[in-house]
């Protein structure tokens, strides 16, 4: 309908995977590129995870069109499969000639010997699993079964999942440690951030024939980008409604307006990806709970005691901030009265300081203790963040001294890196385990490699301050899965993978 008002060629925003809208940007590519090198040159089975709307399916499509010709590939889309069913699915897929009423064992059996003979016919078949997480466990068992099929020297069928969530919830499981154990290769697609939606938005726009400015202004962006948390799907339907609100307007350009039309057409799912309401819930019943407890305080309740044989009765004021109560030390017994001065209008603004335990007095002499900060209370402050994600902390004294002076190294080495160029991510982890950074250092150190190639950085990108150690400078994604390949094992233990610079900032 709108497609002519905006000068397309076709719908840019269609929630159905359609390959030539691929988007490469947002780690999507280097994502590609890793399991396109796990599959042909790797052993293992091979998950990809990924909340409900991030393309994991447009993923797998991609991927299906461009792995090699050699590679056979079997497509299961239905998860309901029983144990069974998937062993007649993959021999239908290969025109095996098996009876319908065939035994397990003897499809098994038809399946491994067919397998056998790709092989020598240097022929690879890879079978791509899609809604892994809604699979029955027997079904799960039966994939751990078959990537014990092999040769003398090789597996003879590699095998990816893709899932939501939870598929990562049900390896955990005890009885699944078996099936986990087989996973070589792990990834992850994250939300887009708020300047991958820039792109990703203007991308979509121009792979549909769109040739002038941008439709979308920065507050319409910021709003896709709350809205959206971060998901493809999502912002695909809210960007779709928008163009149609703005043409049925005759705007040419999508405003707040637009965005908050859209939105109130749209019903999310408050659960999905930990929405912005199912982050908040943890927070308000703490605020809720708070509340009720002030309340509770306007009634001035005493706690009795003896001090020297003399009762005393200790008020605790409801106008006390909530993590005053039971924090203060008890103030000797004959502390002078404290005469509550009236709040100014300019001293309003602050929280009242919290008043003493005790109306008993004290000797002039004796000097009040001083009260001990309370993890409440340090965590209230927010921590000061870096300017940059490259930025070397200053108060990282619990760092290790090699983990030291490779931050300091990656921090310059950051700042005058072009967002375009890649290098390979060896190995990431949360700043309060510094010592297997650091670990990982002194091996890597003492095995030869050259640490001039080896980079530390810190970030809180990710919303919780985190390690990440770097390897290489290389000019395309292409160019640093090519040089992953010929990595020594030290630093492939971990998994490495391609990542753009732009990523970082």
């Amino acid at each position: 309908m709108y497609l002519e008002h905006f000068g397309l060629n076709e719908p840019p925003f269609r929630i159905t995977p359609h390959t030539d809208f691929f988007f490469d940007g947002a780690n999507r590519g280097a994502t590609l590129d890793a399991l396109i090198y796990a599959i042909t040159h790797d052993e293992g089975i091979v998950k990809v995870s990924g909340e409900v709307g991030s393309g994991k399916t447009m993923l797998c499509r991609v991927l299906m069109e461009r792995l090699p010709e050699n590679v056979t590939i079997i497509y299961l889309a239905n998860p309901s499969l029983s144990r069974d069913d998937i062993l007649y699915a993959i021999a239908d897929e290969l025109s095996l000639n098996v009876s319908e009423n065939a035994r397990s064992s003897a499809v098994m059996r038809a399946l491994q010997e067919h397998l056998i003979k790709s092989f020598g016919e240097g022929r690879q078949v890879v079978v791509l699993i899609d809604e892994a997480h809604a699979m029955p466990v027997e079904t799960l068992e039966e994939i751990r079964l078959l990537s014990n099929l092999e040769a003398n020297r090789n597996k003879l069928l590699q095998l990816v999942l893709f899932g939501q969530p939870e598929l990562n919830d049900i390896l955990a499981r005890p009885d699944m440690r078996q099936l986990k154990e087989r996973i070589t290769h792990n990834f992850g697609l994250a939300p887009l951030v708020r300047d991958d939606i820039t792109h990703y938005l203007d991308f979509r726009m121009r792979a549909a024939g769109y040739r002038g400015p941008s439709v979308f202004s920065q507050a319409a962006l910021k709003m896709i980008a709350q809205s959206s948390l971060g998901l493809t799907r999502r912002i695909n339907i809210l960007a779709d409604k928008a163009l149609l609100a703005a043409f049925s307007s005759g705007s040419h350009q999508i405003g707040p307006k637009e965005i908050q039309a859209a939105i109130r057409d749209c019903e999310f799912s408050e659960a999905t990806y930990g929405g912005k309401a199912a982050r908040k819930s943890p927070a308000m019943f703490i605020v809720a709970v708070l509340g009720i407890c002030v309340l509770a305080g306007g009634v001035l309740f005493t706690v009795s005691r003896t001090d020297n044989g003399a009762p005393v009765t200790a008020a605790i004021s409801p106008q006390a901030p909530a993590t005053a109560v039971g924090t203060a030390p008890p103030t000797p017994a004959n502390a002078a009265p404290v005469e509550p001065t009236p709040a100014s209008p300019a001293a309003s603004a602050t929280p009242p300081a919290p008043p003493p335990a005790s109306t008993a007095t004290a000797p002039a002499a004796e000097a009040p203790a001083p009260v001990p900060a309370t993890p409440a209370a340090t965590a209230a402050a927010p921590a000061a963040k870096p300017e940059t994600t490259g930025a070397a902390p200053s108060a990282k004294p619990t760092a290790g001294p090699l983990t030291q002076e490779r931050l300091e190294a990656g921090h310059a080495w950051l700042k005058h890196l072009p967002d375009d160029r890649w290098f390979i991510q060896l190995f990431a982890t949360d700043a309060s385990r510094h010592a297997e950074v650091e670990s990982l250092l002194r091996r890597l150190s003492s095995s030869g490699v050259e640490m001039s190639n080896i980079h530390v950085y810190y970030s809180e990108l990710s919303g919780k301050p985190r390690y990440g150690v770097t390897y290489g400078n290389y000019a395309t994604s292409g160019a640093a899965s090519v040089a992953m390949r010929g990595l020594p094992q030290i630093l492939r233990v971990n998994k490495p993978y391609p990542r753009q610079a732009v990523r970082l900032r």
